[in-house]
């Protein structure tokens, strides 16, 4: 049988992404439930002694077959009963000294119980992968807003020029919006199952009362819940969660959240680096970016990725809250089944995508000169709020009773009827025309109209941004990857 490695998801086509998200992750993170409960179960005197080294021999990945596991799993609706018979069977031939190990084997579990903890241990891995990756992404990302505080370029409103901007806050923003939606994923606490067949511990209940009848040792089904979170390094859970599933929605949404902010940097890369703006471009590798029909073409392909994971992602999330609104009874018909695959598909895209964007914000390449050139192609006009804000006070009521707002807002209409190429000019003198030399010296507007006497709080809301993520901000002044190129 032919494995899925991702030929129609390529932003997710990577063996980080399959060795932490694939069918062998999760079929491994069932078995270490498996192992894990085995060996809770001999610390408190519940499974003979051995049976847990023997349960974490036989749950060995490698001795169980995907294709097989996963056909036998239309029969009872979850890969975890094929398996379990597959590890009883392993344990028992492994069970050379005859200790009774098969006893530790899922006793008191049930399926949900041991498939709901498998996949919190499979987002556990891929998201500490997905963090180092962001935290990559970030430290970048902050080097840049450091590095360009001063880079001109012009601020884009619905697709039209607005006001002077600069690079740096642009690439802090980026930061901001990475570095909050990662805070939030960091900190989700994600919680082992321990239930049984209705969320009622009654099974455990049982096992640990004849326990305490036979060996005078007394515990109980939520001590017992605690020590295999302890186990498997999971948070612990107050009670059952088989039908509140707050856990996998959270989740869910953090990752969203920062597939959202990857979104937004691809976004902006993608319309940056055409040819006709040229103000960003990625960094090149050999083979990346090519056409099939078009030798000349270096297309984006590592924002295209990006995207392309931004676009999925939601719906994503929006299949587990579905599935969260639509769980009925203690256990549910379908809402459950449907949730695996959605999960494990958003974590992939993320996993996938934030690779892609480190080494995109790692190697970027700025072109200050061709942002230059960008905000230039405004000229004064992109001052004009500004000189409005600092003039229109100054003014006297005009003709017709127009106050200085008024008058310089007509400056601006006759303005945009000249010719394109005319409009700088004219602009400067209709201005001239409307402002007394009295009022406002040559030397004062012409520092009014510089781009670079506009820029409001730009250097601070980046240094504030910044300062507000130091664990995810730049951790050394040492040179890196990005490229300025200047021509």
């Amino acid at each position: 049988m032919n494995g899925d490695f991702g030929l129609l998801s390529p932003v997710s086509a990577s063996p980080l992404v399959a060795a932490l998200t694939g069918d062998r992750a999760v079929l491994a993170a069932i078995l270490a439930v498996e192992a894990g409960w085995a060996a809770v179960l001999e610390q408190h005197d519940l499974a003979p002694a051995g049976s847990a080294a023997v349960v974490a021999h036989a749950a060995d990945p490698s001795r169980y077959g995907l294709a097989d596991i996963s056909r036998r799993a239309q029969g009872g609706g979850n890969p975890v009963i094929p398996l379990l018979a597959d590890l009883r069977v392993q344990v028992k031939a492994l069970d050379t000294a005859g200790v009774g190990a098969a006893k530790a084997v899922h006793t008191s579990l049930t399926s949900q119980d041991v498939l709901d903890t498998a996949l919190m241990l499979v987002a556990r891995n891929t998201v500490e992968a997905l963090l180092a990756d962001v935290k990559g992404t970030t430290a970048a990302l902050a080097r840049l807003a450091q590095r360009h505080a001063d880079t001109l370029c012009v601020g884009r409103s619905l697709t039209q020029h607005s006001l002077p901007f600069t690079f740096g806050l642009r690439a802090a923003q980026w930061f901001h919006g990475l570095a909050a939606a990662a805070r939030r994923l960091e900190g989700l606490e994600l919680p082992v199952q321990f239930g049984g067949a209705a969320g009622t511990l009654a099974a455990g209940t049982v096992l640990t009362s004849n326990a305490g009848l036979t060996s005078g040792s007394a515990t109980d089904p939520f001590a017992l819940s605690d020590a295999l979170a302890t186990q498997l390094g999971l948070a612990a859970a107050p009670a059952p969660w088989h039908t509140n599933r707050l856990a996998v929605t959270s989740l869910g949404d953090a990752v969203a959240s920062v597939v959202d902010a990857l979104g937004k940097i691809a976004a902006d890369v993608l319309f940056l680096s055409r040819p006709e703006v040229a103000e960003v471009a990625e960094p090149r590798a050999p083979g990346r970016g090519v056409s099939s029909a078009m030798p000349q073409k270096q297309n984006p392909v590592l924002s295209v990725l990006v995207r392309s994971a931004a676009l999925q992602a939601p719906a994503l999330a929006a299949q587990l809250h579905l599935a969260a609104a639509t769980f009925n009874d203690e256990r549910p018909d379908g809402a459950w089944h449907s949730e695996w695959p959605a999960l494990r598909q958003l974590l992939a895209l993320a996993l996938g995508a934030c690779g892609h964007i480190r080494e995109l914000a790692e190697g970027l390449q700025v072109f200050p000169d061709g942002m230059r050139k960008n905000l230039d192609l405004s000229g004064p006009l992109l001052l004009s709020e500004g000189v409005s804000a600092a003039v229109a006070p100054l003014l006297p009521a005009g003709e017709a009773g127009m106050d200085g707002k008024q008058q310089l807002q007509a400056v601006v209409d006759k303005t945009l009827q000249a010719p394109v190429a005319e409009q700088a000019a004219t602009y400067c003198r209709l201005l001239r025309e409307a402002v007394p030399a009295d009022t406002l010296s040559d030397a004062q507007l012409e520092e009014l109209l510089n781009p670079a006497s506009y820029l409001g709080q730009a250097a601070g809301i980046s240094r504030r941004i910044v300062a507000a993520f130091p664990d995810f901000a730049l951790t050394s002044t040492e040179p890196d990857g990005n490229g300025d190129s200047r021509g």
